[in-house]
């Protein structure tokens, strides 16, 4: 009988433990995030994936907590070269009662050095004349902090962008240049190679070196644009698609301007908004599924530039046809004005998007401004999904299109 007994307040034990311990359980949804981390001139970068029902992320410095951010990234600088650090990250939630921490991720060493062996490649640049004067352009070089741009053999300008007009030139005269670039974080600071050398005469007319858009034309198209949305910026980037707005009869070729700019109007508020502008989607843009281009630890990919370009598989294949690394620094093409206009002409002449055609073969092959719509944004605004946004771009191409004194043509609707 005492066996009995026993046998039964010991089933009774597991039972009771098995309701309290139920419940705690259920608190720890949150999974431990995967860091990896990175280390520089006295900086270490550290980087996690997302979680799922995280409102953010403690970071833990040499065992003790440092910091909270809401990002999936952190630069620690100001730190002493050669001495190590080490670093973990919780996610948490805070909408819980009490607030919900996940595990610590597996801690990671950093040491920060000052290494001035390190070599960088020669950009490539590309060069283009208007009026008075000659927009160069070059590739973003990896571990570069800026580039110096030389004139006629000599030094001229240091900037930290990937393009530079040089203004206030003489129309008929030849000017070289050349750039290279330069990591000053370095002791002593690392400098590449020059690029090779490129020549450029401005001339007269103010057309921007052929584009069919004069910078006073482009100037009343957008009257209250953002100064990032420079006519030299996109001048510059016309070189990396030469068909575009080049093509057939000067009807034509302004036709596509007129058409490539409506449809920009109408993405970018008029060339005001440089970035999305609802921030709750940012975290959104990642598709994990593409072996390709897949996503890059702390980075999003929100829509940037005059087209808004989103997801990480276009950033990837615009990177590789442009030579940008634009997968892993999404940021480049809303802080140079050329790399935002680039991946512009990117979607422009090469995606079909939920379209059947291009946008620059929808103009130039006759189908009409309708078919643009359709490969940019057709499978939320085309078959009567949202006709004021069509509508929209059709007035833009149609005022554009009246400013360069052109007819619009038919089929405008989608």
């Amino acid at each position: 009988m005492k066996r009995m007994i026993d046998k039964r307040v010991f089933m009774l034990a597991i039972v009771l433990v098995t309701i309290l311990v139920s419940p705690l359980t259920a608190f720890a949804a949150l999974t431990a995030p995967s860091l990896t981390v990175s280390s520089s001139n006295a900086a270490c970068t550290l980087s996690w994936n997302a979680i799922n029902g995280a409102t953010g992320y403690d970071i833990y410095r040499n065992g003790n907590w440092y910091k909270w951010t809401n990002t999936l990234s952190y630069a620690d600088t100001g730190l002493t070269n050669g001495s190590t650090y080490t670093y973990a990250v919780a996610a948490q939630n805070d909408k819980t009662s009490p607030v919900e921490t996940s595990p610590q991720s597996a801690s990671k060493a950093c040491t920060p050095t000052a290494s001035g062996g390190s070599t960088l490649p020669a950009p490539t640049l590309t060069i283009s004349a208007s009026n008075g004067t000659c927009s160069l352009s070059w590739n973003a070089i990896n571990g570069a902090t800026g580039y110096d741009v030389y004139r006629n053999g000599d030094w001229y300008k240091w900037i930290s962008a990937l393009s530079f007009s040089d203004t206030g030139l003489t129309n008929g005269t030849t000017y070289t240049y050349t750039v290279a670039a330069q990591n000053d974080t370095t002791t002593p600071v690392t400098t590449s190679p020059q690029s090779s050398s490129k020549t450029c005469k401005p001339v007269s007319g103010g057309t921007g070196g052929g584009f069919v858009v004069t910078e006073a034309q482009f100037n009343q198209m957008f009257p209250n644009r953002n100064p990032f949305y420079t006519y030299s910026g996109l001048v510059s980037a016309l070189s990396s698609y030469p068909a575009f707005a080049n093509t057939g009869s000067d009807t034509l070729k302004k036709q596509e301007a007129a058409a490539f700019l409506g449809n920009v109007a109408q993405e970018s508020g008029h060339l005001r908004y440089i970035v999305e502008l609802d921030t709750a989607n940012y975290p959104f843009y990642c598709d994990n599924t593409s072996v390709l281009y897949p996503c890059a630890p702390g980075k999003q990919y929100y829509g940037r530039g005059p087209i808004q370009l989103s997801w990480n598989v276009n950033y990837g294949a615009a990177g590789a046809a442009l030579g940008l690394p634009l997968l892993t620094n999404p940021d480049l093409v809303a802080q140079d004005s050329s790399v935002a206009w680039k991946t512009a002409l990117w979607f422009w002449n090469t995606q079909s998007g939920a379209g059947t055609m291009t946008p620059h073969n929808a103009i130039v092959n006759g189908s009409g401004f309708g078919e643009t719509i359709r490969s940019i944004n057709g499978a939320k605004e085309c078959n009567g999904l949202n006709p004021a946004a069509v509508e929209n771009r059709v007035n833009f191409f149609t005022i554009f299109a009246n400013l360069l004194g052109i007819s619009t043509g038919n089929n405008l609707r989608c």
